[in-house]
Parts: C-alpha cells; sequence; structure tokens
C-alpha cells in the first residue's frame, strides 16, 4: 500500500487508537472525542485509501488486511510527527525559556556574571533567575527543585545530586597596603594570632573555612568585623579595619589591598557544578551547563584566569575535599 494525498495526522492517530482498542467506543473515551466523530474520520480516511479498515460486524472489531498494512506505517508516521513537535518545543525553549541559577555569595559576584553574560549573548530571551546561598542551603533548594543548577563549593555529600568539578581555588590572607603583615608575600596561620580579622557574615562558607583554619592552628580568630559580604570586604580592609581570607578572584589584582599566600598548609577550594540528577536537565539549563564547561575548556572562562584558580577538566563525581 502507498500512503495518498489527503491524510491527515488526526486520521492516523484516530486509527492507530481503534486499532489498539479494538472498538471505537472506547477509542473515543480515551482520545476524549465524540464517538461519530471519531467514525466519521475514519470514514474518511477509508475514502481517501479507497479501502476498508476494519470488519466492523464482528466484536472486538479487527483489522482488514489493508488495515494490518497500514498500521505500521501510520505509527511511524505519527512519531516522525511527534519528533517534529518536540523539536519544535526544543527550539522554543531555547528561545524563551527559564533558568535559575544558584552561586555562593563569592563566586556570585566573580565568576557567574562572567557566563551569565557570555550565556546571554548567545540565548538572548531565556529568563535568567540568581539565587545566593551557602552551597549547604543550594544543595537543598536543588533537591526541592527550586533550583535548575548551582556552583557551589564541594565536598556535596547528597546521593540526590550529580556534581562535575571545575576548578581548584587558593585562599589568600587580603591585607590593606600599610597593614604591618603587607610587606611579607607568604605567611602562616599563626602570623594572623592577635591580628583584627574581618569575618564574613553567618551561612558563608568562607566563614567556616576561616574558623577551621584558625582552629587547627590551636586558637580562635580576633575578629574586627562581623558581617561583611563578600562585595563589602574589599573596602573595609582598605578602610583599616583588618584582614581577610578570601578567594583568590577576589583579591587578586583588587586596588589599594596585598594578597598574601598561606604556607603550608594553604588553603583551597573546590569549585563544582551541581545539578539535581533525578531527571534530566532541560533544554535552557543543559544549554547553560554546556556555556560554562564549554568556556572553560576554551579558557575564556574566568577569563583571564586569576593567579591561585586552577582549571580542573570537567568530570562527574564526588571529590574528598574541600576548604
Amino acid at each position: 500500500m502507498t500512503m495518498v494525498d489527503g491524510l491527515t495526522v488526526q486520521q492516523l492517530r484516530y486509527f492507530v487508537a481503534v486499532a489498539d482498542e479494538q472498538q471505537f467506543t472506547r477509542a473515543a473515551e480515551l482520545l476524549n472525542v465524540a464517538q461519530p466523530s471519531l467514525s466519521s474520520q475514519i470514514n474518511r480516511l477509508e475514502q481517501a485509501l479507497g479501502v476498508s479498515l476494519f470488519h466492523r460486524t464482528v466484536r472486538p472489531v479487527t483489522l482488514t488486511d489493508a488495515g494490518y498494512e497500514l498500521l505500521p506505517l501510520a505509527r511511524r508516521v505519527l512519531a516522525s510527527v511527534n519528533d517534529v513537535m518536540r523539536g519544535v518545543a526544543e527550539v522554543e525553549a531555547l528561545r524563551r525559556g527559564q533558568v535559575t541559577v544558584g552561586a555562593t555569595p563569592s563566586l556570585g559576584a566573580s565568576l557567574l556574571p562572567r557566563v551569565l553574560a557570555h550565556f546571554h549573548q548567545h540565548y538572548p530571551e531565556i529568563s535568567l533567575t540568581v539565587v545566593e546561598r551557602h552551597s549547604d542551603d543550594l544543595a537543598t533548594q536543588l533537591e526541592s527543585g527550586a533550583l535548575d543548577v548551582a556552583l557551589a563549593i564541594l565536598p556535596l555529600t547528597r546521593a540526590t545530586l550529580e556534581v562535575t568539578v571545575l576548578a581548584t581555588e587558593e585562599l589568600v590572607v587580603m591585607v590593606a597596603d600599610d597593614h604591618p603583615l603587607a610587606q611579607h608575600d607568604v605567611i602562616r596561620i599563626s602570623d594572623l594570632r592577635d591580628v583584627a580579622m574581618i569575618m564574613f557574615r553567618e551561612g558563608y562558607d568562607l566563614r567556616t573555612t576561616t574558623i577551621n583554619a584558625f582552629a587547627r592552628a590551636g586558637f580562635e580568630p580576633t575578629v574586627g568585623l562581623e558581617g561583611a559580604e563578600v562585595g563589602s570586604v574589599h573596602a573595609y580592609v582598605t578602610a583599616g579595619l583588618g584582614a581577610a581570607i578570601v578567594p583568590s578572584i577576589v583579591a587578586m589584582g583588587a586596588p589599594g589591598v596585598r594578597a598574601l599566600h598561606l604556607a603550608s598548609p594553604a588553603l583551597e577550594r573546590t569549585i563544582g557544578l551541581v545539578r539535581p540528577n533525578h531527571h534530566a536537565p532541560t533544554r535552557a539549563t543543559a544549554a547553560l551547563i554546556d556555556e560554562i564547561t564549554s568556556m572553560l575548556a576554551r579558557g575564556e572562562w574566568p577569563s583571564p584566569m586569576e593567579s591561585g584558580l586552577h582549571r580542573t577538566a570537567p568530570s562527574k563525581g564526588q571529590v574528598a575535599r574541600s576548604a
């Protein structure tokens, strides 16, 4: 049998439904159409083909020889139509989709803007929402579905999350140019005993890192200022309110400050891209993930590469440590 002009997708869909259900009444119910309408479309299909497709005098309804020949062809046509519809929907999703991306405050203030700006150039109609939280909160929001993807500090030991390691970053001590320690290039945590420290607000991964580093050295930090944000820490340091342990991307090249490296044991943190693993990402989310990993592979993100930030070949899986 050859396909002829005049056939419609609706007629083929009705035909397959009747063939599968072996009765017109049940097929009409599944298609949510009136039975007379379904019967009329089947009749038109038979007229267009010039053959009978069903033996209607028996129960259940059975296919004629012509019906048996048409059935696999109809299924293939409908599958192709569905592929086209999915393809169009995916293209439209990339034109008018939405992505909610999370980041820790320091990553949101430094790395994320670069990749989002690049992504926006390619997909200007995709709506972007940014949520800044510490890594554990980001993990919880990823699990709940409130976030599509996040840049977080690893490890995040949750079986529900898929982790891709992106980079390892050195943490440095930022001091004002006229600070007593500014004459040094490398110091130890013990050199910060009795030095006024600017502490990030509760919830910052960097706050926890600072407190833990001092605890390992056997003393508590001397707090000069509490509650700093990554966007304000530079101003507090240059104002002479204290030193701060910050990511290298925050301190390197900033005016009025020196970035002091920490001698062994140095402090590092691992930056990862995290998403839920219980469902596939939307096309818009997948495009953003591809933008991040592709820019990283090409050396364009971060750009320029700051001293102290080391790219890691993107690879899925959990890491064992993080600062």
